[in-house]
């Protein structure tokens, strides 16, 4: 256990695509700052985010082209044009204010992108040249094969590379040098909107860092099919001859679900990369912690054993469980890393050999009290019964704000919850209460999203777990932002002890 996981404090979850902005998308420029200012007044001192990576098909950010990359679409075009690169255009889209329509937001900012590569190649400084070059030489372990893998995929029409020519699909050496050759302008062009997305990252976190502000970022445990690394390390995964999983991730039915959830993500050759001692993991995490401070592991059960589903099932249904990594790994880690700044996704079907790994790990663990009211006072999501190893939410990025799950709430639930909170409370009124709930627990961190703190509805709802249309979009306006209950945030951050020490 660091001494950091025993500070008590506070935070806000939100996305950075879900700022304000002018441009169809929240990024890393004005609002970012601005919203950093408004965790210093409240005094609250973690800003959670989700994977940082590139999005593909339904635009998630737990299904990344790349274990290592930044995503582009969060490029700050009004940084680039202060650095005299980008020139704006005489008008811009009509993007929604509430809503990412990513589609017409990829297209129209990739073009921008492509111009200011262009202007950066003509315009930029020695100094800047210097930088570029130095930040390749710098990540070319993972670097070249992803924009590589970029420029081979705009070319085949943005097709799975499993549909690629064989000679691309199978990395043929030869075909590959002269696709470099070919498109060399292609590619430079990927490696430079990585550099622009590290830099404009890494001055974001030193701004939040003066103001006792940290980044606590997220991980997912497995990759996506179409991405770089599977593509060029399938030594690492377990796939067939021809580059197909065997068996892909996800988990059992349950009570909520009669066929499970069936991922589809490649499983790991845990064997192979305990062979390497982990370097995957190692550089994967090593990378994450240069962007943030803290690191939420998602589906952190499937360290201890996972949910293995034979690719040719349609659904979750058959399967079978198998034995992850375990202490090993993280034992690996530590080596490598040092002490490790890890909350562990512990929600779901958790059985008492996860609950030890996490403790022998010494990583905290998640409550979302929206999962508590269940007519038992002894449910571990109820707050008398949290440990102070603990992050506690309100609700996370796959639940309903509060104010919808209050809205779904049986009579019956409602009144329980009433009678838990000790006061009555509203659609209008939940929110907050339940916040301060949290907020008053013995729990070490506690969270909850900005639409929460806003007491917004469903229609804000963030992600609906196991459904693809209509995620991930939703965005704030400044107006709401500036509508905050900043004296409350900051009275409560300071009664309830989570001020920076």
């Amino acid at each position: 256990m660091t001494d950091a996981f025993t500070q008590r404090r506070g935070g806000i979850l939100l996305h950075p695509t879900a700022l304000p902005g002018p441009h169809g998308i929240g990024d890393l420029g004005p609002m970012a700052y601005r919203f950093i200012d408004l965790l210093e007044a409240t005094k609250l001192t973690l800003w959670q985010v989700l994977p940082l990576g590139p999005t593909s098909f339904g635009y998630s950010p737990y299904q990344s082209p790349s274990a290592f990359a930044g995503n582009q679409l969060l490029i700050s075009l009004e940084l680039l044009q202060e650095e005299g690169y980008w020139e704006a255009p005489e008008f811009l889209p009509d993007f929604s204010i509430d809503q990412i329509d990513f589609s017409q937001v990829a297209s129209w900012k990739q073009s921008q992108l492509r111009q200011t590569f262009q202007n950066f190649q003509r315009k930029a400084s020695e100094e800047d040249q210097n930088a570029f070059a130095e930040y390749c030489l710098q990540e070319v372990n993972w670097l070249d094969d992803f924009a590589l893998f970029m420029a081979i995929k705009e070319h085949c029409g943005g097709t799975s590379w499993d549909q690629w020519p064989a000679h691309f699909t199978q990395r043929e050496p030869q075909a590959l040098t002269q696709f470099r050759t070919e498109h060399a302008a292609t590619i430079t062009e990927v490696q430079w909107q990585q550099f622009i997305f590290d830099h404009q990252w890494r001055r974001l976190r030193d701004y939040a860092t003066q103001r006792k502000v940290e980044f606590f970022g997220d991980i997912p445990i497995f990759l996506a099919y179409d991405s770089a690394d599977v593509w060029a390390h399938r030594h690492w995964f377990r796939l067939e001859e021809d580059g197909q999983p065997s068996h892909v991730a996800g988990v059992p039915p349950d009570y909520f679900s009669e066929t499970g959830q069936r991922w589809g993500n490649p499983l790991y050759d845990w064997q192979a990369l305990a062979a390497e001692d982990y370097s995957f993991w190692k550089q994967r995490l090593s990378a994450l912690l240069r962007w943030v401070q803290w690191v939420r592991i998602d589906h952190f059960r499937g360290f201890e054993s996972f949910w293995s589903i034979p690719a040719s099932e349609p659904t979750a249904v058959v399967g079978e469980w198998e034995a992850g990594p375990g202490l090993e790994l993280f034992k690996s880690l530590k080596t490598e890393l040092g002490e490790l700044p890890i909350v562990a996704e512990d929600l779901g079907l958790i059985t008492p050999e996860v609950h030890a790994l996490r403790r022998d790990c010494g990583f905290l663990g998640m409550k979302v009290l929206q999962f508590a009211f269940y007519n038992d006072p002894q449910h571990p999501f109820l707050p008398h019964n949290y440990s102070p190893r603990t992050v506690a939410y309100t609700g996370t990025h796959d639940n309903n704000t509060t104010r919808g799950w209050w809205q779904e709430l049986s009579a019956a639930q409602q009144l329980q919850a009433q009678d838990y909170l000790q006061q009555p409370v509203d659609e209008a009124t939940v929110s907050l209460a339940m916040i301060r709930l949290v907020w008053s627990s013995s729990a070490v961190w506690a969270i909850a999203p900005l639409q929460d703190w806003l007491n917004l509805d469903a229609s804000c709802r963030f992600n609906i777990p196991g459904t693809i249309e209509g995620n991930w979009q939703w965005r704030c306006r400044w107006e709401s932002l500036k509508s905050l209950d900043l004296t409350s945030l900051h009275q409560w951050t300071q009664i309830y002890g989570r001020t920076p020490g």
